[in-house]
């Protein structure tokens, strides 16, 4: 009966301290009231949305602006703060959404919830509210309030949304915040990776955004690293000639490192000019950093494959992670995989089969690969990042069924720096986008079938024809 109800749900509404907070008074530099919420709740609302179709909002009394921030991150339009009347606004949002109670869950902890809890579909509270408010709720979830209570009642509604079925598996079709789709059936999503061919200057990175437009890329991809814990010690004061004269490795590795300002810049141009953009994160301190943006997944490296306490980092944000498997055994992807599963069978995840030579040789890219990994994790959209110096490889990746594709980019092959000779330039990156849309027409849809453009040549050069085509001009 509970499940019928629940798949019933379009509208999760909240009250915010003590559900999606623990409660706790927590101040900022300036004394402002901030909020700490659990990550595991944010990835609730955005699974919520993308695999059942329901919103989230929230109904509260509070004023703290971290609420605010946090709606704004998690896309939750329906924020309703300050709020003394909660029966008044619960009335409000449904004569606005056209909505029934029957269709509204509502998550409580006190006694200032208790009559918008009688009047729902579904009424909710988390396990340490207060007994007034346990004696009339539905459900009682096993998280306290703060500590993932939300993402309990989402994955609920989800399985009801499902019929009460769990796929065992990630979805075919993943959607990013963007609103961009990768899977089988959708057009590849084509990455220029810029990585750190922008030099450290903020001009090229701009120029490389601007070609990656114009060629038409789904996205540009960068890296972040913490110069201090990516550089091993004893390579600090190494010496290099570099641009920039001679300097030692760590001042260097500081030099082509971009921070706040820089990366700040770059969200903004890009939501300007209407591409995505995201990372490669290398270290922890990296995805803290990369949260202050809303990007729409991220990159694990080749090199990073291992890093276990790097992945958790990352799956504690909740989005999108794309793995790529150079320089890996089966097993280590095997482990990679299922640190993922453990966390969430259905966790959002890409994998991207690579093989890690800069430049690699036509006969160690192995593209049969993407069928293998197809095989091995049913369901997970598998891609190709490649760096070879030809382009039509990577179109040939397509053609074998890969989702995604990633190249290095560059202006020039020629520029100083590791990654430019590995790189495809703005006019091979042009052609390599068209051919790869050219590929994705062309495959067609695998039905048989005679077209309009073969009648003629048929009338001309076959001796006998079929009836059904003789009177067709």
């Amino acid at each position: 009966m509970l499940e019928a109800k629940l798949s019933r749900i379009k509208l999760l509404l909240t009250d915010c301290d003590g559900v999606l907070t623990d409660g706790g008074v927590y101040y900022g530099e300036a004394g402002e009231e901030l909020k700490k919420f659990d990550i595991r709740d944010g990835m609730g609302v955005e699974r919520l949305r993308n695999l059942a179709g329901v919103q989230t909002g929230i109904v509260t009394g509070e004023l703290s602006p971290s609420v605010i921030k946090r709606a704004e991150k998690l896309k939750i339009t329906e924020l309703h703060l300050g709020v003394k009347d909660k029966p008044a606004i619960l009335k409000e949002i449904m004569n606005r959404l056209d909505l029934k109670a029957e269709e509204i869950a509502f998550i409580g902890d006190d006694v200032n919830d208790l009559e918008v809890m009688k009047s729902v579909g579904v009424s909710v509270c988390p396990g340490n509210a207060i007994s007034f408010v346990k004696d009339i709720a539905d459900i009682i979830t096993e998280c306290t309030g703060g500590n993932g209570c939300f993402r309990e009642v989402a994955e609920k509604i989800i399985f009801a949304h499902k019929g009460g079925k769990v796929s065992g598996r990630a979805p075919e079709v993943i959607t990013l915040n963007s609103g961009a789709k990768i899977g089988p059936g959708e057009h590849c999503y084509i990455i220029a990776e810029i990585g750190i061919n922008h030099n450290g200057s903020l001009d090229i990175a701009k120029q490389l955004i601007d070609e990656a437009v114009t060629a038409k890329a789904s996205a540009v991809k960068f890296q972040k690293r913490t110069p201090e814990i990516c550089v091993p010690k004893d390579q600090w004061e190494v010496m290099r000639d570099t641009p920039w004269g001679r300097m030692s490795y760590i001042d260097y590795k500081r030099k082509t490192e971009f921070g706040i300002v820089e990366y700040a810049t770059i969200d903004q141009y890009c939501k300007k000019v209407g591409i995505d953009w995201f990372v490669s994160t290398w270290d922890v301190e990296a995805v803290d950093f990369m949260e202050q943006f809303d990007t729409p997944l991220y990159k694990l490296a080749s090199a990073s494959l291992t890093d276990t306490q790097l992945i958790k980092k990352i799956l504690l944000t909740g989005k999108p992670l794309m793995l790529s498997t150079g320089m890996s055994t089966v097993k280590e992807i095997e482990d990679a995989v299922n640190l993922v599963w453990s966390f969430d069978r259905n966790y959002p995840l890409f994998i991207a089969h690579s093989t890690s030579a800069y430049p690699c040789k036509p006969e160690e890219l192995n593209l049969r690969m993407i069928k293998t990994l197809g095989e091995s994790y049913p369901g997970v959209p598998i891609g190709y990042s490649g760096h070879e110096t030809g382009l039509a490889t990577t179109v040939a990746a397509v053609a074998m069924g890969a989702t995604f594709v990633e190249r290095h980019f560059t202006l020039d092959r020629a520029m100083w720096g590791s990654d430019h000779a590995a790189s495809v330039e703005p006019g091979g990156f042009q052609r390599m986008v068209r051919d790869i849309r050219d590929v994705e027409i062309a495959a067609g849809d695998g039905v048989k079938k005679v077209y309009e453009s073969e009648i003629g040549p048929m009338k001309r050069l076959r001796v006998n024809i079929s009836e059904e085509y003789k009177t067709k001009a």
